[in-house]
């Protein structure tokens, strides 16, 4: 039953697979279509010196509105920051109502757009320690700031000043070339302070977004095409030194200004983001040989537990060999994810037909990994072949629930990280992968339960206490895999710097390995094993068959003896009497 409806499942879910498009990569489209969100994260990536990073935009517009230079009513702009770790940054904890590009923080370079003069206002990078970004209209043409007209406009008064300094001093023939540049150091003196009032009236601007000359003295401000209320833009930076290196994050930003109204924009953005011979980000780097590492471990253990089950073919069961599939599969999810890497590494993007076998063998190797502790746990094909009506439940929570975590987590890497459908199904993840985490626990615990009570009520104490132990050291093994693989290891991501976030899926694989081996060796077959010692039934007419007999007067003295012949393979069972 349980092993159909895992087949069902999967088949469903190999069905939506097909139509998932596989855009898994470095190079990344991204298109929103009225999207009413204040904050969109686009992107996030780390890099090494030489790293770069191409943005390019298109089809910028409002819904509803055909002249952009008219639109005053909202502020558009990115946001560009860099860590050293995956926390959250300090600014996006603010307020939805609060706009960063009203409010600036520190440390954050903004892009600012104003459609009435055409133009986007940028931050000086250099000074909060980001890389130059350099903004051009297409993939040839760079576009210099227009921050220069206002500071030619400052010497052509000088002329003006000479000349009434030079009518002022007539007389003073032999020194008319060397007063010339006293007066060049005085208006430099003071512009000076004309540049402190420039920040500080800058600032005040932001926030009403008036466009003067003082403003640009602080923001670099470059020309874009806005037609038809269309805009069109494209910039980017390269990472120059060891200094620049960190994760960077990308965000575009829609705040209203005056009114609180929110008006659905469209968005086409490409972005292109590379590190020195390879597409993938700082952290992932040494992910495909972590893979293909990890992928040869599993298929010794594999081989290991196969020659195992043939050397004691008599104590098999059909479970261990469901135990031998899940190596195998891991082995194989493994291997075809190390390839994906390796093509997103080398050309930005992967090959779809790798992209689903990897997809289908990640999907099989989690369900064969749910279904095979929930059924050590509930006893099946150890102690009985029939489940019980407490199991099928639980398994009728757990795999569909498996099912629609990994579907969940194929759509997770298959999707833009900006679009809204992202968010959502990160949250379906995980809270269902938290359910069946939680769900597998049950028939352990259900198990354990009725340990306890059979200890405490037959004659068979010894063996059953064994078996209790047993089954609690497996119940902490679940626990201890889980909140290291689910919890721990999170916080491990989110703590160390950027070019170590690897360690996160090395850690994680180890625990996945580890928890296999040791359940392997705790259910491995052999004679000497407690939990195959457990009373073997072929049916539930002979549990009734006992119940009758202990219970009749008529059979009052009479016990049942059980005797094993060839370990526990050939179970035969016979009535005697004490009298």
């Amino acid at each position: 039953m349980a092993l159909r409806s895992t087949m069902c499942s999967g088949l469903s879910a190999f069905i939506i697979l097909l139509f998932v498009s596989v855009c898994w990569a470095r190079v990344h489209h991204l298109t929103l279509k009225d999207d009413l969100r204040q904050k969109v994260h686009l992107n996030t990536f780390g890099f090494f010196t030489n790293g770069s990073m191409n943005v390019k935009i298109t089809n910028l517009s409002v819904k509803g509105t055909k002249d952009l230079t008219n639109m005053g009513n909202l502020m558009f702009g990115f946001s560009l920051d860099k860590t050293k770790n995956d926390g959250f940054s300090t600014y996006l904890d603010q307020d939805l109502h609060d706009c960063i590009l009203q409010s600036p923080p520190v440390g954050v370079a903004l892009f600012r757009l104003n459609f009435s003069n055409k133009t986007i206002c940028i931050t000086n990078t250099t000074s909060i320690g980001l890389p130059e970004v350099v903004f051009s209209t297409s993939d040839e043409e760079k576009v210099t700031p227009t921050q220069s007209p206002p500071e030619k406009k400052e010497p052509e008064e000088t002329p003006s000043k000479k000349e009434r300094r030079e009518a002022g001093n007539p007389q003073d023939g032999n020194s008319n070339n060397k007063p010339t540049p006293t007066p060049k150091k005085d208006p430099k003196a003071e512009e000076k302070p004309k540049t402190n009032d420039a920040e500080k009236s800058s600032r005040k601007a932001d926030k009403s977004n008036v466009k003067s000359e003082k403003s640009e003295v602080s923001d670099l401000c470059y020309q874009i095409n806005v037609e038809k209320g269309v805009a069109s833009f494209q910039f980017a930076f390269n990472v120059t030194t060891s200094t620049l290196e960190g994760l960077y994050s990308l965000y575009f930003h829609s705040c209203p200004r005056e009114s609180r109204e929110q008006k659905p924009f469209s968005l086409e953005i490409f972005i292109t983001e590379r590190n020195p011979d390879s597409y993938l980000s700082a952290d992932e780097i040494p992910l495909p040989k972590l893979y293909i590492s990890m992928a040869l471990f599993f298929f010794v253990a594999g081989l290991v537990w196969v020659h195992i089950l043939r050397k004691r073919r008599s104590d098999v069961f059909k479970i261990h060999w469901l135990m031998a599939a899940l190596p195998f599969t891991k082995s194989l999810s493994l291997v075809f994810h190390a390839i994906d890497y390796h093509y997103i590494s080398t050309q930005g993007y992967p090959i779809e037909g790798w992209a689903v076998v990897y997809y289908i063998t990640h999907l099989l190797k989690g369900a064969l990994l749910f279904i095979t502790i929930a059924l050590i746990g509930t006893g099946w094909a150890f102690v009985k072949h029939i489940l019980s009506d407490k199991d099928k439940k639980i398994f009728m929570i757990v795999i569909p629930l498996q099912v629609l975590a990994n579907v969940a987590y194929i759509i997770i890497e298959s999707t833009e990280q900006g679009t809204t459908e992202y968010g959502l199904w990160k949250e379906i993840l995980f809270l269902v992968d938290l359910l069946c985490c939680g769900a597998i626990l049950f028939p352990v615990i259900w198990s354990i339960r009725h340990l306890q009570e059979a200890s405490a009520t037959d004659g068979k104490a010894a063996i059953n206490l064994a078996k209790l132990k047993l089954f609690r050291h497996y119940y902490v093994m679940i626990v201890c895999f889980i909140y290291f693989t689910r919890i721990i290891a999170i916080f491990i991501k989110v703590a160390v710097p950027f070019k170590w976030k690897w360690m996160y899926e090395l850690l994680d694989e180890l625990a996945t390995f580890v928890f296999i081996v040791l359940t392997g060796y705790k259910f491995r077959p052999a004679s000497d094993n407690p939990y195959l010692q457990l009373p073997q039934d072929e049916d539930m007419d002979d549990l009734e068959m006992e119940a009758v007999v202990t219970t009749t007067g008529a059979t009052e003295g009479v016990k049942k003896v059980k005797k094993v012949v060839n370990g526990s393979s050939e179970p035969r069972t016979e009535w005697e009497s004490s009298a």
